[in-house]
């Protein structure tokens, strides 16, 4: 295998000025989720370049390649790259911005799709090496749910021929470019997010016996809310219940009529996730009853725990030394973010990893999801390849 390694690192060097262009390409025209035409269409043309057909318009605007080996028959890998933007207004300098006010790759799907383009490349240059076959999957809208996860899979696209695993990354600034990381089982949290209005009377301030106060009543419930998971969660089961929105339209001499409390819950085990479902319901709405208000509560159910296979997430983190170097592979913790490949993990066994982008000497440390996010580009040689020397080492299995 040493001999596949070097083969693989030798091409994915070798695209390293070509994948920085289209990741660079990628970054200066984001698109929001469900509006991914001009990405989607830029990745058909790259598979056109690569001479590996396709399928397009799944879900949308999702785009589904297929490699064949030609070692003949074996399994079919799914490798997967989500494509959507965020409604961010990018405060970087430099020559590779957004050029689309308010929208921005600040999730870092630029890379994951760039990242994939190159596996893609290097697995089709050697198609004469490995039986089976590779989907390479370009999914729509992986921040928006219900995300282009579930739509995909749903149009058929582990069918046809039927996928037998799967394997997606995600970009990582805590760990540096180069490096990998990995963690088997529940890796990433379930996501809802919980609506409330709370209901009163309102009036004058001066009144309050005349009122019914919806600002007092969302701030004890509020704290209330809290109490489920201090001490109704097991301490050994991860649970976030976080509120990032309170809005009432009052003044300071008015209590208005209602209030409204947006946050989210995240968990790791469906049972649990149910009965948190159950408790703030029932929570919100005695307690507003209690002080002669009401409460409509509306929980959006939104994706399921990522689950990563152990054995198979095991086997990938043996390999990863083989082409990384042990130094350049990490034991994750799980993570509270979420995360549509979900929907691939409960049908399939599948793995989902960690890249490295981080490099404080650059100054490439922002965090996800903020307006000065970047990436250390050295890491789309890294990701490529990684993602092409998996699926050529578990298709000469």
């Amino acid at each position: 295998m040493a001999e596949l390694s070097q083969t693989i690192h030798e091409i994915s060097a070798g695209m390293q000025r070509e994948m920085t262009g289209i990741r660079r390409y990628l970054h200066q025209h984001p698109e929001l989720s469900n509006e991914e035409k001009e990405t989607a269409a830029f990745i058909c043309r790259k598979l056109d370049e690569y001479d590996i057909p396709y399928k397009s318009g799944i879900a949308g605007t999702g785009v589904v390649g297929l490699i064949r080996g030609e070692q003949g028959d074996g399994p079919c890998i799914l490798l997967r790259a989500d494509m959507d933007a965020l409604p961010v207004k990018e405060e970087n300098k430099t020559d590779y911005v957004s050029c689309v006010e308010g929208v921005m790759h600040a999730c870092g799907h630029d890379v994951h799709m760039t990242c994939l383009l190159g596996a893609a490349r290097i697995l089709q240059m050697m198609k004469n090496t490995f039986r089976g076959s590779v989907k390479v999957l370009f999914q729509p809208s992986e921040e928006t749910y219900p995300g282009g996860a579930v739509r995909m899979i749903g149009e058929g696209v582990l069918t046809d021929p039927k996928v037998d695993m799967a394997l997606g990354a995600h970009v990582f600034p805590e760990l540096k470019a180069g490096q990998a990381g990995f963690h088997p089982g529940p890796f990433m949290a379930s996501t809802d997010e919980i609506h409330l209005t709370v209901k009163g009377k309102g009036g004058h301030a001066a009144s309050p016996h005349l009122n019914v106060d919806p600002v007092l009543i969302a701030a004890h419930i509020l704290i209330a809310l809290q109490e489920i998971v201090s001490r109704n969660a097991n301490p050994l089961m991860p649970t976030v219940l976080s509120f990032g929105r309170i809005s009432g339209e009052g003044r300071t001499n008015i209590i208005p009529d209602e209030v409204r409390i947006d946050g989210t819950v995240r968990t790791f085990n469906e049972e649990w996730r149910k009965e948190i479902h159950r408790r703030v319901e029932t929570i919100a709405t005695s307690i507003a009853a209690g002080m002669n208000g009401s409460c409509d509560v509306r929980i959006a159910h939104g994706y399921p725990f990522v689950n990563n296979n152990e054995a198979l997430t095991d086997k990938l983190r043996h390999w990863a030394p083989e082409y990384l170097g042990e130094a350049q592979v990490a034991d994750l913790d799980r993570i509270m973010t979420a995360e549509d490949f979900s929907y691939f993990a409960e049908a399939v066994p599948s793995c989902f990893y960690r890249l490295g982008i981080r490099n404080e000497e650059k100054g490439f440390t922002a965090n996800l999801h903020s307006s000065t996010f970047d990436v250390d580009e050295s890491a789309l040689e890294t990701g490529a390849g990684l993602m092409a020397w998996f699926a050529s080492r578990l298709l000469n299995e």
